[in-house]
């Protein structure tokens, strides 16, 4: 079995960290910055131990990237414009690519589990190369994964962008593309990188999301119907299935849609939403609409949860 490094740690009296703590709680840190609490340990002694914060592994990555890097050198793409930072990271967001992106400086943090297949196929590649592009934090960090971001998050490798990926062709035996593609503002140029950085024969294992209510990071732009999916991808690549497995049921959509509804109402509409059946729901939602738990909903809750959105326009 391929040996992961876990990044974090649960932090505890016996082995808190001020700067390890601050990393891996970025709400904390901006707290800490804008004068909330005097410090981390502040915070911790104060919420943290309770609700089980973690704190950045004290465990270095160094070695293990600087293997990576090594392993990677021959592939990347070094006549871009890039930097190495001091913790072995390749830049390769230069201000026109940020431009082009939209990229923008955000608190928000992406973070999601490998799951049980994506673990299959990290050990099956475990003497070749895996990207994950569009990595978010991972709490795992393997040897044969290059973490792809727009942020610099501890377990990082490569400051790239999906649109342009810094990698020649042909690189990976795999590639992972995990609820990003709908933060993209160009999807269909994403996957086409991706396509091109496989190398034939590779796997690609994506994931993006059809009925999830909106949630940028910082931007939201495109979510994708199964058909959808398929089609970002089937010109270049031999589609096998677009399947929804457990983690992706739409039980987490309905429970998505229903907590956010209820947190933006208050008294009376809240309550009533609250004892609501199901079987009221199903009516005629044009008797419904002018129900409080409709009406009292604010614009911001509205386009996070909307139907459909209305686009009106001008030409200049």
């Amino acid at each position: 079995m391929s040996a992961a490094i876990s990044l974090r740690e649960i932090a505890t009296p016996e082995n808190f960290n001020e700067t390890a703590y601050l990393a891996s709680n970025p709400d904390v840190k901006e707290a800490v910055t804008s004068g909330t609490f005097t410090s981390g340990k502040a915070h911790f002694d104060a919420f943290g131990r309770k609700e089980g914060r973690t704190q950045l592994s004290l465990t270095s990555v160094a070695a293990v990237r600087a293997e990576k890097m090594l392993k990677l050198a021959k592939s990347l793409l070094l006549d871009r414009d890039t930097a190495v930072d001091e913790h072995g990271r390749f830049n390769f967001l230069t201000e026109a690519i940020r431009a082009e992106t939209r990229i923008i400086d955000t608190n928000n943090v992406s973070s999601n589990a490998y799951d049980s297949d994506m673990k299959a196929i990290i050990e099956r590649h475990k003497d070749g190369l895996i990207l994950d592009c569009g990595a978010g934090s991972r709490n795992e960090y393997y040897e044969n994964v290059v973490n792809l971001e727009i942020a610099a998050y501890p377990s990082t490798d490569i400051l790239a962008v999906g649109e342009h990926l810094p990698f020649k062709d042909n690189t990976f035996d795999a590639v992972f593309s995990i609820a990003v593609l709908e933060h993209v503002r160009d999807p269909f140029k994403c996957a086409n990188e991706i396509s091109r950085v496989l190398k034939p024969g590779g796997q690609l294992y994506c994931c993006v999301p059809f009925l999830q209510p909106l949630h940028g990071y910082p931007h939201h732009y495109f979510n994708a119907s199964p058909q959808g999916i398929r089609r970002l991808f089937e010109d270049a690549l031999t589609i096998e299935s677009v399947t929804v497995p457990n983690p992706v049921h739409p039980i987490f959509a309905l429970t998505w849609i229903v907590q956010s509804w209820t947190g933006g109402l208050t008294g009376h509409s809240r309550d009533q939403f609250l004892n609501t059946k199901i079987g009221d729901l199903i009516g005629d939602p044009i008797a419904l609409v002018h129900q409080p738990f409709c009406q009292e909903l604010s614009e911001e809750k509205r386009l996070e949860l909307a139907c459909a959105s209305i686009l009106t326009a001008r030409k200049p």
